[in-house]
């Protein structure tokens, strides 16, 4: 089993330890803002988690990535527990790509490899978009 653990350090804010060992600072008050707010770092989460994804699909299928933005918006539920109940996923990717690698990547994150996107479908309706920029 892994473990993080979150210590408390004054009002709403709180420093995060990973299970790997890893320090991350979060701010609950949003009007503080001093640091992200737990719900913002799931979106963060669904953003490195399909981007990984990326990088290794379109890596094994030999394709020539120069650069990848994941871009993740969402909506939430107005009633607590807010949980997020939209979400949207926009990839911006630059390279030599085969947009039909592409569209296979993403079907692979979307559908197989990526754990958070598996957790969030249980809430939230998940559109995937993608935008091909011109090789530099």
């Amino acid at each position: 089993m892994q473990t993080a653990s979150i210590r408390w350090i004054e009002e709403q804010k709180f420093v995060a330890t990973s299970p790997s060992g890893h320090a991350v600072a979060i701010d609950s008050d949003r009007t503080s803002n001093k640091a992200p707010g737990p719900m913002e770092m799931v979106l963060m989460a669904l953003g490195g988690c399909t981007a990984t994804d990326m990088v290794v699909i379109l890596e094994k299928k030999r394709q020539k990535l120069q650069s990848l933005e994941v871009v993740c918006s969402g909506a939430r539920a107005p009633e607590p527990p807010t949980v997020w109940v939209k979400l949207e996923v926009v990839f911006h990717l630059r390279g030599v790509l085969d947009e039909d690698a592409v569209k296979h990547a993403i079907e692979l994150t979307k559908e197989k490899y990526c754990s958070v996107a598996a957790m969030l479908r249980k809430t939230a309706e998940i559109s995937w978009k993608y935008e091909l920029l011109p090789p530099q």
